[in-house]
Order: structure tokens, then sequence, then C-alpha cells
């Protein structure tokens, strides 16, 4: 037996409305949405080099000098400034969008939208200036 159902000839077809590739770029909010979507290939792309810079380190002093020297190279610069400038659009995005995605109550009364986003850009100022403190 078949697993596909008998064609029959008058069976109605679905319709499928035809979509073209850049169905995105027509509408602003659409090109937001996507460029937000891109930019976590950049994030991506940040925890593989934390992968890479782990092994580097696993495999020795050598192999951790030859992962430096890379990232001091002006290929790996420029991709590093273009990456955190991408990381930066992908959280101020991610925060403004946070009190879509998560309502907060206090009782039967929702958290404001700036209070939930306020809290999401205080959190990070103090991750940031511990890390700043821990590195410098």
């Amino acid at each position: 037996m078949s697993h596909y159902p008998r064609y029959r000839q008058f069976y109605p077809k679905l319709y499928r409305k035809r979509m073209p590739i850049f169905w995105w770029v027509h509408k602003r909010a659409h090109i937001h949405f996507i460029a937000r979507e891109l930019t976590s290939v950049f994030v991506a792309l940040f925890a593989v080099e934390l992968v890479l810079l782990v092994r580097a380190l696993s495999e020795g002093p050598a192999a951790y000098a030859a992962f430096l020297d890379w990232l001091a190279s002006p290929l790996a610069l420029v991709l590093h400034a273009l990456a955190f400038a991408m990381l930066i659009f992908h959280s101020v995005t991610w925060f403004n969008l946070a009190p879509k995605a998560l309502v907060m109550r206090v009782g039967k009364t929702r958290v404001p939208a700036w209070a939930v986003a306020g809290a999401n850009y205080a959190a990070w100022v103090v991750v940031s200036a511990v890390l700043a403190w821990i590195i410098l």
C-alpha cells in the first residue's frame, strides 16, 4: 500500500498564493523585523568564536597565541566592528520588543512597557559595568 492518497481527477487543488522571495522589502516594519532576525547570525558567530577561544586555550599557549594573533588581524577587527554594531542593534530591538513579548502583571495591574524595557536596559548597564570592571 502506498502512503500517498490516490489522485482523483476532480479533487480540488489547494490555492497557494505565490509569494515573492523579497516580500518583506515593501514595508518598513518588515525590513526592521528581517534585519533584527538576521542580526542573530552575528550572535551565533560570537558564540562560535567563544567556543574556538576555549578550544585554543585547551590546546596550549601556542594555539592561544595564534588565536590572539588572528584576532588582531585587520580582517578580524573589521568583522568584530560589524558584529558589534549588529549586536547593539539586536540588543536594542530585543529590549524594545520585550514588553510586547513578556506581559508582566503585579496583581491585576499590568506593568508598564517602559518599566519592563527600562529594567532590561538597567540590567544591561549593570552587567556591562561589572564585566568592564573585571576586564579592565
